[in-house]
């Protein structure tokens, strides 16, 4: 769910730091086959995760979860940062790149992990596509200051609107489901601030080395309370390959996905995968787990998609623009 930014191009381009959807766009660069592929393949690894949370979370506890898909992504991304001199200078950003550890990793991870024990993952990956809205109200207090216009107030209240439609049509009416989103919605607290911190402090670095560096981080963090609640037997072959696929390809993967798209296609394209995530989690859960949206659930999850689209759309102030050199 993170919106890279500063990823590295094929030769030196100037770029325009896009503040409304957090990502580098590189204006020279045209849409090619490759880069439809990698938005198509992004689209799907980002909307599988909840699946496999809820998978795994039925054997293992939250937090070894979050720490196994953290830790196997990091051991793939480490080695490709330290060869490609990513993790050179990092040591100037060491606070920021611990408070994105920590925002973007660890708690969204945990949380959702912990959630998805009491909630379908359908709506889980509902209430995760309010992460634009977020950005849009939070974005002030870390020194991004877009002008909020009628298309983007109309948009916040749309999808303000969606989330009450998903809360109050009878889907959620346990104390548990009500702890459960609160799970997620601390989880889009941290994915929308995970952006802004790279945006406001980490934009000059290489994406893929403090993106590397924070999951080893979080991988530490999370290492106490995994070890704590590790299972005593062996999880069965499901569990495990759930948290295979979580690591590998959803986290790992993911992210090499993600810093090419945003250099190849621009970021106006790569936005757009904010609102393919959520279809293909509704999807899975209504098809393979047989959950139960519900006309309030599919009500909402259409809001809040029109609500995010509408907040994030158009272009940011010129005077808002941080120019900045890819290498």
């Amino acid at each position: 769910m993170l919106a890279a930014s500063g990823a590295r191009c094929r030769r030196p381009a100037t770029i325009a730091f896009d503040v409304s959807n957090s990502v580098a766009l590189p204006r020279d660069l045209a849409l090619s086959w490759r880069a439809w592929a990698a938005f198509a393949a992004l689209g799907l690894i980002w909307g599988v995760p909840y699946f496999f949370i809820k998978l795994a979370v039925q054997e293992l506890s939250p937090f070894v979860v979050a720490w196994g898909r953290i830790t196997l992504a990091a051991l793939i991304l480490l080695p490709l940062a330290w060869r490609g001199g990513a993790l050179r200078s990092l040591g100037a950003h060491k606070g920021a790149i611990l408070a994105f550890s920590t925002a973007e990793f660890v708690v969204p991870f945990a949380a959702i992990s912990i959630g998805e024990r009491w909630i379908d993952s359908a709506v889980t990956g509902i209430l995760i596509a309010a992460v634009p809205l977020t950005i849009t109200l939070i974005s002030r207090f870390f020194g991004v200051h877009e002008r909020l216009g009628m298309w983007r107030l109309t948009g916040l209240g749309i999808g303000f609107l969606g989330v009450v439609a998903l809360l109050g049509f009878g889907s959620i009416s346990t104390p548990e489901q009500w702890v459960g989103v609160g799970c997620m919605l601390l989880a889009t607290v941290g994915y929308a601030i995970g952006p802004l911190i790279i945006q406001r402090h980490l934009s000059e670095t290489e994406s893929i080395g403090p993106i590397a560096v924070s999951l080893a981080i979080a991988s530490l963090l999370l290492l106490v309370p995994a070890a704590i609640t590790f299972p005593q037997s062996i999880p069965s072959g499901v569990a495990l390959a759930s948290i295979a696929v979580l690591g590998l390809v959803c986290t790992a993967t993911a992210m090499l996905l993600m810093f090419y798209l945003v250099s190849h296609a621009g970021a106006s394209r790569a936005s757009v995968i904010t609102y393919i995530n959520p279809i293909v989690a509704t999807l899975l859960g209504t098809v393979v787990l047989r959950e139960r949206l519900g006309v309030g659930g599919v009500l909402a999850f259409a809001l809040i998609l029109f609500g995010s689209w509408l907040a994030t759309r158009g272009k940011p102030s010129a005077p808002k623009a941080e120019a900045v050199t890819s290498s």
